[in-house]
Parts: structure tokens; sequence; C-alpha cells
């Protein structure tokens, strides 16, 4: 029964593992820029951290959650460029999101210590904006990037 629910569910869940480590990809891109460059920039180093974690969430769901396995130029120049448009999209989603909850909101005010790390209100707005961006970007990589893709799949089943 758990093998059939799984079956059923494969691409969802292997979306979300992905989006998991796509997303820790991401935060300690975040983290680490945000020491290098200073908190001040907090910005340029989202936009450093998304475009890691792009490269990232790109191999994976074309290997592994949308299974196009094609490397070919033509397959390439269809994916790569959709791909990095729905992330841009998703991206502008982010950054608004974040100049609003930490500019606006004034949500940089708020931290907190966990286990002698500091969780601060950037942060907190990044998770919130995190499960908005997974979402946007499932439907765009399942209806319009690998859209040919998961039909074949259905097929195999």
């Amino acid at each position: 029964m758990i093998k059939k629910l799984y079956k059923k569910y494969e691409e969802v869940i292997l979306y979300v593992v992905f989006g998991v480590l796509t997303t820790l990809v991401n935060f300690v891109s975040f983290w680490v820029f945000n020491k290098i460059l200073g908190e001040k920039f907090y910005l340029v180093s989202n936009v450093i951290a998304w475009f890691i974690s792009v490269v990232f969430a790109y191999v994976t769901n074309k290997l592994w959650v949308f299974e196009s396995k094609s490397w070919a130029f033509k397959i390439l120049l269809k994916e790569v460029p959709e791909f990095f448009a729905a992330r841009l999209f998703s991206l502008g989603v982010e950054e608004g999101g974040l100049w609003l909850f930490v500019d606006i909101f004034g949500f940089d005010r708020y931290s907190f210590t966990v286990f002698n790390f500091e969780v601060t209100g950037k942060l907190i707005a990044k998770v919130l904006l995190a499960v908005i961006v997974v979402i946007l970007n499932y439907f765009f990589s399942k209806f319009i990037i690998f859209a040919t893709k998961g039909k074949k799949k259905d097929k195999k089943e």
C-alpha cells in the first residue's frame, strides 16, 4: 500500500525532497554571502543565492523529478530559458516580498537565538516566502517547462 501511494505521488514527493534541498542550498548560500558582503547587502546576497539554487534545481528537476533525461541542444534550448524565466519571476516575488517584510513591515527589528544560531527577521521572511515560491515553481515546472515530459511519464504507468 505504501509503495502504491509512493508511486502515485512520486513526482510530488521527489519535488518536495529536491525542493527542500534546493531551499537548503539557497538558505546556506544566502547566509554565507550575507556574512561575506554584510547585512546591508541582503538583496544582493539573495540574488547570488538564487542563481546557485536555480542551477541546482534545474539539474535535479530535469533528471529526477520530471525525468527529462535528454541533454540534446534542442531540448536545452527550450527548457533552460523557460526554467530561468520562471525562476526569475519567482525571484521577483521573493525579492519584492523580502523588501516588503524587511523595509516596510520592519521584520529586521526581530531576532532570536536557537542553539547558538541567530534567527533574524530576514530569515523568517525568507521562510514565509519560500513556501509561496516552491508552490509557484512546481506549477511552472509541471505545466510549462517539463510538461511534455510529464505526459510521457504518465503514459508509462
